[in-house]
């Protein structure tokens, strides 16, 4: 009897040890697979939008509160002055058009040959002039004509053959055609017209203010009627990307996490539902735990800043919202998960709460 007591003992302190150790592989396992909570709030960013341009505002197209999507027009200034400069712009870039088209077809036949018929025309003169000079001299030998007529004469005649030399002149001008310098003027006229032009155009495109981005219209700033300048803005607008949680963790964890580690993100508004993220910014630079932080350690315990970026396609999780986030040690999110050009990494720039 005693020796079955003593096997029976045997057996039951084999079983516990077991129990225990499977406990404890069990526990371990678990301790080693842990979510790190953390406690934060839901940070966006916000942004004022101006025109690019002064002028009066005529239409103010949207209302507090309204979503807005990237490109969406806001809001007008009046164009009606604007409107009559394009349109003398567009006459002087057709007439410029006209120069430049006549340069370049160069003379037109009918030009040559009337500049050859005055070139004719100035020769028989000349030759007419060459017969009178000719018979002046023969008939001043005779007393019929005096030294002043064949002055006159001789004057004629010069100025006859300096009038052929000119028409020659231009016959040779016509049939060469224009300058290529004149061309060249010509072109740069146009194209300087044309730049006219594209400005203002340009001036048109900033009389229309669109949303530089999806969001929520939070504050109508100007009215139609209102004088626009590109330093007052017409609307502010909360920006439905990026979102994201910015929490604090201590010292003893920050080895524990780094970027691109998964992450959920949990709310008391929303239960059972677990908005995605990622660690997308670890602060280099430690700080005192802020008094808004929810943490059980120590206030004058070493804290460094995370900012977990969400996805919230639905638009669920408002400004300063507070969560809770679950950073899954194990997970990173793939390199393609998110865009890091639209993570912001400096806190300057970052609007909410601090």
């Amino acid at each position: 009897m005693k020796k079955i007591g003593i096997l029976l003992l045997i057996i039951v302190a084999a079983a516990g040890g077991a129990f225990g150790y499977s406990l404890w592989t069990a526990e371990n396992a678990q301790s080693q697979h842990d979510a790190l909570l953390l406690y934060g709030n839901v940070e966006i960013r916000d942004t004022e939008i101006a025109f690019n341009g002064e002028g009066r505002i005529v239409e103010v197209l949207v209302e507090e509160g309204d979503r807005v999507g990237h490109g969406q027009l806001i809001a007008r200034l009046e164009t009606d002055r604007l409107d009559a400069e394009i349109a003398r712009a567009d006459a002087e870039i057709e007439a410029q058009s006209q120069v430049l088209k006549r340069l370049e077809s160069g003379t037109r036949k009918q030009e040559i040959e009337q500049a050859r018929a005055n070139v004719a025309a100035a020769e028989a003169r000349a030759k007419n002039a060459q017969r009178i000079v000719d018979r002046v001299r023969d008939t001043s030998t005779m007393g019929a004509s005096s030294e002043q007529d064949m002055d006159d004469a001789l004057a004629q005649l010069e100025v006859e053959r300096a009038a052929l030399d000119v028409r020659k002149q231009e016959l040779d001008l016509a049939v060469e055609g224009p300058r290529i310098e004149d061309v060249a003027e010509a072109r740069a006229r146009l194209a300087s017209r044309r730049a006219d032009r594209e400005l203002l155009d340009r001036r048109l495109n900033d009389a229309s203010l669109k949303s530089p981005s999806a969001g929520i219209i939070q504050n109508r700033i100007l009215e139609p009627g209102e004088f626009a300048t590109p330093a007052r803005p017409v609307v502010s607008i909360a920006l439905e990307d990026p979102k994201w949680i910015r929490t604090f963790i201590p010292e003893p964890d920050l080895g524990k996490v780094h970027e691109g580690m998964k992450a959920k993100v949990h709310s008391d508004s929303f239960p059972g539902i677990a908005f995605d993220g990622w660690v997308g910014f670890i602060s280099p630079i430690a700080e005192f735990t802020p008094k808004a932080v929810q943490t059980t350690d120590l206030r004058t315990q070493l804290v460094f800043e995370i900012r977990v970026f969400v996805k919230d396609p639905a638009n669920q999780l408002r400004l300063g919202q507070p969560v809770t986030v679950s950073i899954d040690r194990d997970a990173s999110m793939p390199p393609d998960a998110h865009d890091p050009a639209s993570t912001p990494t400096s806190q300057a720039s970052d609007k909410g709460p601090k």
